[in-house]
């Protein structure tokens, strides 16, 4: 994305909210309705695939492991003087775990928010009364 075209957006520009329902097929929707976002603000093409990584390993994680409801937002930061994205997932806190009947297979579980660390020029976890938010900024280009 050029600076000319993020220049054109308007400024205080709403960020873009996806409610997500836990429920079967959440994720997949939610996806496609952040790629046409990322679409939308003509990202390059490596930009956008990270962008919808994070949302994938954060989206995830707050319906495996948070109470729900839980909310992603999306949208456009600078980050140091750069632009990039923000991913932001709220949820109502930790949900208590189940008694899983083994340990988790390591290569199954486990590295989704590494990938997101690895992915982002910054990234955080915000508690508040509401619950907790998980957040990342990835730089465009």
């Amino acid at each position: 994305m050029t600076a000319a075209q993020l220049d054109a957006a308007p400024r205080g520009e709403v960020d873009h909210v996806f409610p997500l329902p836990p429920a079967p097929g959440a994720v997949s929707t939610v996806r496609h309705g952040v790629r046409r976002v990322l679409g939308d603000w003509d990202l390059p093409a490596d930009t956008a695939e990270d962008v919808l990584l994070v949302v994938l390993e954060l989206v995830t994680n707050a319906l495996v492991h948070a109470l729900p409801p839980a909310t992603l937002r999306v949208w456009r930061v600078l980050v140091d003087g750069r632009h990039g994205v923000r991913v932001e997932v709220s949820d109502q806190g930790p949900a208590a775990p189940p008694a899983p009947p083994a340990a988790p297979d390591p290569d199954e579980h486990g590295r989704g928010l590494g990938i997101v660390t690895a992915l982002s020029a910054r990234c955080g976890v915000r508690t508040h009364g509401a619950g907790t938010s998980r957040w990342a900024d990835v730089l465009a280009g």
